[in-house]
């Protein structure tokens, strides 16, 4: 079992800046491929970005390329999503995500491929 945390959410203003933590326990969080989703009020949850376990491959949504980074500290079993440049349409709740994997360089973007979830921060972006 991996048990998920994620904070720093909030409100900011459009064009601002915010880094979201997702802070993992329970296993091994350097065999696990992380990924960030997010979901709106009405809508289905949709992928963001995802990180393999080695930190070396990541892949974004086109529509926050450019803008979002995703990155990882094994050591301390986090993994970080700094969102610059937000956009109204960025707001949702985020959710980060967990899948074990062998394979160094694995990224995943299905939600059906991941095992464990964090409940969710809300990200507010105000026009």
């Amino acid at each position: 079992q991996v048990q998920l945390v994620e904070s720093g959410g909030g409100l900011v203003q459009a064009g601002g800046s915010l880094r979201l933590s997702c802070a993992a326990s329970g296993r091994t969080f350097s065999s696990y491929v992380m990924g960030w989703f997010r979901q709106a009020p009405g809508k289905e949850r949709y992928f963001v970005a995802t990180i393999s376990w080695s930190g070396d491959s990541t892949y974004y949504v086109d529509s926050v390329k450019g803008r979002f980074t995703i990155s990882r500290d094994n050591a301390k079993s986090t993994v970080y999503l700094q969102m610059n440049s937000l956009k109204p349409e960025d707001t949702a709740v985020y959710y980060c995500a967990a899948a074990e994997t062998r394979f160094a360089k694995v990224v995943l973007e299905t939600t059906g491929n991941y095992d464990y979830w964090g409940q969710g921060t809300q990200v507010t972006v105000s026009s």
